[in-house]
Order: structure tokens, then C-alpha cells, then sequence
């Protein structure tokens, strides 16, 4: 998996490790309230109650936030670093966290809403991985019920003949430093991999590279017939708005028989 960042990172924690999780909960991104709230809000609609189960928690950026509606939340994790975070944050106390890995953990029980959101569909790199996510989905959810998966949409269309990446981000920093961040894609075999330099004000780097595979909605829906679910919705976000050429994620929502 590449060497670690720092000493205190432990490889069983995968991509995930301490020096990436002392870190995830940063303010804005992906942790600003204009992000998260939608999300704890649609996900609460379609719980209808509860329970749900959250594959690859994290830190509990959105577990916590749902169990602090009073939802019963449980949350499977790969790394231990990333989970050791949840019970600090409000309602986070309340998560059951089970340490394993989302294609094959079971957790007892049976759930109205499993969800996995923020791509992490795609740190699962193989196709089998994949469908695996789904049917060990499925075989936690109780009778129509419902598998919820954020994810981006590859960026493709802006890949000219001969070209195979595309930058994500390019932020210099006024106080000195910035970060860069592009994606490489491989079209045969739908890997890519999302590099990460970031320098400090003091000139510290940073290099972090990512593997990850991409899938089509229209790929995923047939990971979902294969593990007995069907689409039910699919939005271009967590407003519900409509899927078009021009979106860059989906939200899409498959039902339990």
C-alpha cells in the first residue's frame, strides 16, 4: 500500500491510516454543513425510522449526525483509526461501529437503509469487489428496504486523445504552499488512481496516490439485479435533482424485494 506517511500509521488500516484520519474531519469540503446536512436529511427520509447501516463510516460524518435525530446507526469500518473517531463527535456515542471490511462483515440484524456515500463504492478496485458490496448489502436489509450510493461519475469527457488525466484541484495557498490533485484513468480496465501533493507553508510535501475503479450507474444497476435489488431512484445529488449528461456524481437509491 506504499510506505506509510508517518510512524504512528498502521497498515491494517489500509488508505485510511492515522496520519490520513487525524486529518479527515477538517472544516469545509466534505465536512461543511451545505455538504453533510442534505445528505443527513435524505437519508433520514428514506430510513423512515431506521435502522440503518452505514458501509465504510469514517470518522461518522454522517453516522453521527443521524443518530443524533435519535436513529439507531451502526457502521462497518475497515480502519481502526478512522472508527476510533466517531463516538467523539455528537451523537457519535450512539454508532455501533464493527471493525471489518464492507464487501463480506455482517452485522446482526435487519436494516430499513444501508448507505455508503463519498465514493467509496470505488476503493473497492475490482469488479467482483463490487458486487460483493452489493450482496452483502442486500443480505442486510430487511424487506423493501433500501442500498443508497453516493459516488462521482468519471471524467471522461475531458480526456483528449492521448491524454489520461485530469486535474481535481489546484489551490495554492495565499500564506505559502497548496495542494494538487489530479486523477490518471486507465479506460480498458476502468482503474484510476487519485494522486494527492500537497506542500506546507514551510515547504513540507506531501505525496498520497490512491488506487480506486469506476463504474457506470448503468453497471451498478446490474450489481444490484444480481444481488436481488432494483432501482428505485437516482439524482444528480442529494437535492433530488435530475441525472444529466453535464452531472458529476449520482445518488442512487435501489429497493429490496
Amino acid at each position: 500500500m506504499g510506505t506509510p506517511l508517518d510512524g504512528r500509521d498502521d497498515p491494517g488500516d489500509g488508505w485510511f491510516p492515522e496520519s490520513v484520519a487525524a486529518e479527515y474531519d477538517d472544516p469545509g469540503g466534505d465536512n461543511a454543513p451545505a455538504v453533510v446536512d442534505p445528505a443527513v436529511r435524505v437519508l433520514a427520509e428514506l430510513a423512515d425510522g431506521g435502522p440503518l447501516l452505514e458501509f465504510a463510516v469514517g470518522t461518522g460524518r454522517i453516522a453521527a449526525p443521524l443518530a443524533a435525530r435519535g436513529l439507531p446507526v451502526s457502521g462497518i469500518e475497515l480502519s481502526r483509526a478512522m472508527a476510533l473517531r466517531v463516538s467523539g463527535k455528537p451523537g457519535g456515542d450512539a454508532v455501533r461501529v464493527v471493525l471489518g471490511d464492507m464487501t463480506s462483515t455482517r452485522v446482526p440484524g435487519a436494516f430499513s437503509l444501508v448507505y455508503l456515500v463519498c465514493n467509496t463504492i470505488s476503493n473497492v478496485t475490482t469488479q467482483d469487489g463490487q458486487v460483493a458490496v452489493f450482496v452483502n448489502a442486500a443480505a442486510h436489509l430487511r424487506p423493501g428496504g433500501l442500498f443508497v450510493v453516493e459516488v462521482g461519475l468519471p471524467d471522461l469527457r475531458r480526456l483528449p486523445p492521448g491524454q489520461d488525466t485530469v486535474p481535481f484541484t489546484v489551490a495554492p495557498d495565499p500564506r505559502g504552499g497548496g495542494s494538487l490533485g489530479f486523477d490518471q484513468y486507465d479506460v480498458v480496465t476502468q482503474q484510476f488512481t487519485s494522486t494527492h501533493v500537497s506542500v506546507s507553508a514551510d515547504g513540507q510535501g506531501r505525496f498520497r496516490r490512491i488506487p480506486f475503479r469506476y463504474a457506470w450507474p448503468a453497471e451498478m444497476d446490474l450489481m444490484a439485479r444480481i444481488a436481488g435489488l432494483h432501482l428505485r431512484s437516482r439524482w444528480a445529488g442529494w437535492d433530488r435533482s435530475a441525472l444529466t449528461a453535464e452531472s458529476t456524481r449520482h445518488v442512487s437509491v435501489w429497493a429490496a424485494p
